[in-house]
Formats: structure tokens, C-alpha cells, sequence
């Protein structure tokens, strides 16, 4: 190694973990103009114009928060501020979950994915009306809120940022009118040839007629054949009816079933989240793919738009009750703490969202060559409280926090308010 100063920025001695590139152990990462240009131990300190002491932290690719929503402003109290949730809270990509439409888009782009630090892809809503405030407004969410063919000819026209479709498939939809947005959103995602993500779980509160004959626990059942390999099964461990866990108390059958055929599964953690369900979920061997943290404006504290609805049923019943401040890295602690392994969770933050997103060339590894995003990672050992929205206590023995992230050779520390600290028990 040349003793000049051939390299911008040098991270040294940390906890290197990159599953796509089967890396596990103490290296050194150089930077050079904002790309990946080395990944060795012991790099000379002087081959950088700047050296970062990472000893005793986690060095891992940029992370991927495959359930965000973003979309400020126009979806009203759910949508953050991007780069809070992203680059300011230790996360370098973002996913956008049904916010824009095809109506919507164009200011999507515009004015979120273009001026945020961080990256930001978007999963399409099959909807005309897209995020908005929705669950306030069922009745823009039918049949004839679908346009197929102009969802598909706006994916396949901005596929640099559009990485899929949004639908949802659960009781208070499907007591209006059945199967058929489900069946509108498979076409769409089959048609521009990408992934839909699926909600499960109660959105909607049930119409005044009730359930019409419709039962939660065969949902499941039902859409399941209309996805194809790579769909996303969404909100696995949701406390809502219409989860992977029955009324009975048992996992369905069909989830493995439909994971043995190539679909996939997000944690899409937020307001949905229960540690009880999830531990019943694990124990059957559901290994969630990703891990999306599903933060909005209703799940942790920012100033609410004026003029937006006041109440909700989850404002009261936050994730990790008592402790609403949240983020994606928070999500990871409480996958370990739930008994998977910090090995099992990092590849859900990375390379497994690269691959969902068809992007495993840029995003989610530590390549030579590919754009430097990186997350480093202090790891705390001892007794941590995490709370769930059932008010259930788990004890975590480790936690996770953001220090800093590289997003494309640029730092930017772990400063969003939105960050929780450490609660011991």
C-alpha cells in the first residue's frame, strides 16, 4: 500500500458484517470520491486523507428501510421528513410504501427523491389517491379508485424510483368489496413485472352492514394465489385481525407454504407490531426477508400538518408504549431481542431489501466500486425494556444505535429527534 494519501476517508478496525459479500470480521473500509475503493484489514492509516476510529462498532452497509413514508406534506401526518427518518437516523435508503400514485408522482419525485441526502425509492399505490389519509377515507380505496393501465404506464416510465406496488388486503376492504383491489393490484405489479407488497392486518373499520360474510382468517387464503415469486407478505406479526397468526392462536399453514414459492415477508414493525404474535410466528419458523420500520406521523412524535384529523386508533398505543421515539435500527433490537441473532437481522437491512428492490449491483453491500453507504453501529450489552403497542415488555440484552452513516462518501450524523434511547431495565 502506497504511503500517499490515495484514499478520501478510512474507517478502521470496526465489526465489518456484509452478508452479500460473505464479510464477517475486523477490517478497514476506504472511501474514495464517494465510492467503496477498499475493503482489507490493516490498511495504512496514511493512505487517507481522513481516518474514523470504528473500533468496537458495527460497520455495515448502508441500511434499507423497506417500509417508509416520506412523502411530506401530501399524505398528511404520515409522511416524515425523509432525510430524518433516513440518512439522520443511521438509514441510507428508504423505500416510500404507497404514498405516490401515478397521479402523484411527478411531485414525489420532485420534491422528495431528488433534493433528500438520502436514497428513496418508491413502492407505486395501486390506488389513484395513494397514501393521503387513507385510513380515514375508505371509500377512496375501491374498485374504482384502481386505474390498472395507468399505474402500470407510470411504474414502468419512472422505474429508476419506482421499485413496486402497494395494495392491501385485509377485513374492512374486503367487507366493501371483496377480493377485487387485490385482484387490480396483482395485475398491476405482474403487468410493469414488479414486486407487490401486501398489507395484511386491519386498516379499514368494518361498514355499518358489518362483515358482510367476509372472515379475516381466510384472507390470507385467498390472496396468496394471486402473488407471484417476490411479492412481499406484509405486517406478518401485525395485533390486528387478519395476520399470520389466526384468531385460534395458530400460525396459517399457507405462510409457508407461499414462502417455499418465492414470496417474501417485511416486519413492517410500526403500529401494527406485536412482540405476542411475533414470538408465535418465529417459533414456527416464519423468518421474516426484510425489515421495514413503518414510521409515520401517527407512531412516533412530530408536529401533526394543521388541519389534519386529530384522532386515530393507534395515537394512543404507540410502538414501544412509553417510548414513541423510534427508528429502523430500534426495529433491528427488537428482532434480537424476539431470539434472532444479529447475523439473521442485518441481511433483512440489506442485502435481502437490494434484492427485493432489484438493485443488488448499487445498494446493500460493500463492494469496491459501488457507492459508499455505509452504518455504523454501536452495540450496547445489558437490560433493555422495549415495549410493543399490546404494552407488552420484551427484555432486550442488546441494543442497537445509530452513530453515523456515509451516504455515498458524505457523513451525517445520528441526530434525528425521532431516536430513542436506551431504557434499562
Amino acid at each position: 500500500m502506497s504511503v500517499t494519501a490515495s484514499f478520501d476517508l478510512l474507517l478502521r478496525g470496526g465489526r465489518v458484517i456484509c452478508p452479500a459479500s460473505g464479510v464477517d470480521g475486523i477490517k478497514d473500509v476506504a472511501i474514495r470520491n464517494g465510492k467503496i475503493a477498499a475493503v482489507a484489514s490493516d490498511i495504512l492509516p496514511t493512505s487517507a486523507r481522513e481516518v474514523v476510529d470504528v473500533g468496537g462498532k458495527l460497520v455495515l452497509p448502508g441500511l434499507i428501510d423497506t417500509h417508509a413514508h416520506v412523502y411530506q406534506y401530501v399524505t398528511g401526518r404520515f409522511g416524515m421528513n425523509p432525510d430524518m427518518v433516513g440518512v439522520q437516523s443511521g438509514v441510507t435508503t428508504l423505500v416510500d410504501q404507497g404514498g405516490p400514485s401515478c397521479m402523484t408522482l411527478p411531485g414525489f419525485r420532485h420534491f422528495i427523491a431528488e433534493p433528500a441526502a438520502s436514497r428513496v425509492y418508491a413502492f407505486l399505490s395501486a390506488y389513484l389517491v395513494g397514501g393521503l389519509e387513507g385510513h380515514f377515507y375508505p371509500q377512496l380505496y375501491s374498485p374504482d379508485g384502481v386505474d390498472v393501465d395507468a399505474t402500470v404506464k407510470a411504474a414502468t416510465a419512472n422505474l429508476d424510483i419506482v421499485r413496486g406496488i402497494k395494495a392491501h388486503a385485509e377485513i374492512g376492504g374486503f367487507a366493501r368489496w371483496g377480493i377485487r383491489v387485490i385482484e387490480m393490484a396483482a395485475e398491476i405489479g405482474k403487468r410493469a413485472d414488479l414486486p407487490v407488497y401486501v398489507h395484511f392486518g386491519q386498516l379499514w373499520g368494518l361498514p355499518e352492514s358489518g362483515a358482510n360474510g367476509e372472515d379475516a382468517d381466510t384472507i390470507l387464503t385467498r390472496v396468496i394465489p394471486l402473488l407471484r415469486e417476490g411479492d412481499v407478505l406484509a405486517h406478518p406479526f401485525t395485533r390486528h385481525p387478519g395476520g399470520f397468526v389466526n384468531r385460534e392462536g395458530e400460525v396459517h399453514p399457507v405462510i409457508q407454504a407461499a414462502l417455499d414459492r418465492g414470496l417474501k415477508v417485511d416486519v413492517g414493525h410500526g403500529s401494527h407490531f406485536s412482540y405476542r404474535l411475533a414470538k408465535k410466528a418465529i417459533a414456527a419458523g416464519i423468518i421474516p426477508t426484510t425489515l421495514g420500520a413503518d414510521i409515520h406521523g401517527y407512531n412516533t412524535h412530530v408536529p401533526a400538518p394543521a388541519g389534519t384529523p386529530d384522532q386515530h386508533e393507534d395515537d394512543e398505543n404507540h410502538p414501544f408504549a412509553g417510548q414513541a421515539k423510534f427508528s429502523l435500527v430500534q426495529a433491528m433490537s427488537s428482532m434480537m431481542a424476539l431470539g434472532l441473532s444479529l447475523e439473521q437481522v442485518v441481511p433483512m437491512v440489506t442485502s435481502n431489501p437490494a434484492k427485493m428492490l432489484g438493485r443488488s449491483g448499487d445498494i446493500g453491500a460493500l463492494k469496491v466500486g459501488m457507492d459508499a453507504d455505509v452504518s455504523v453501529l454501536t452495540e450496547q450489552s445489558g437490560r433493555f425494556v422495549l415495549r410493543d403497542n399490546e404494552n407488552n415488555e420484551v427484555i432486550a440484552e442488546r441494543l442497537l444505535q445509530p452513530v453515523f452513516c456515509l451516504r455515498a462518501g458524505t457523513r451525517f450524523d445520528a441526530v434525528a429527534p425521532i431516536l430513542p434511547q436506551a431504557v434499562a431495565a
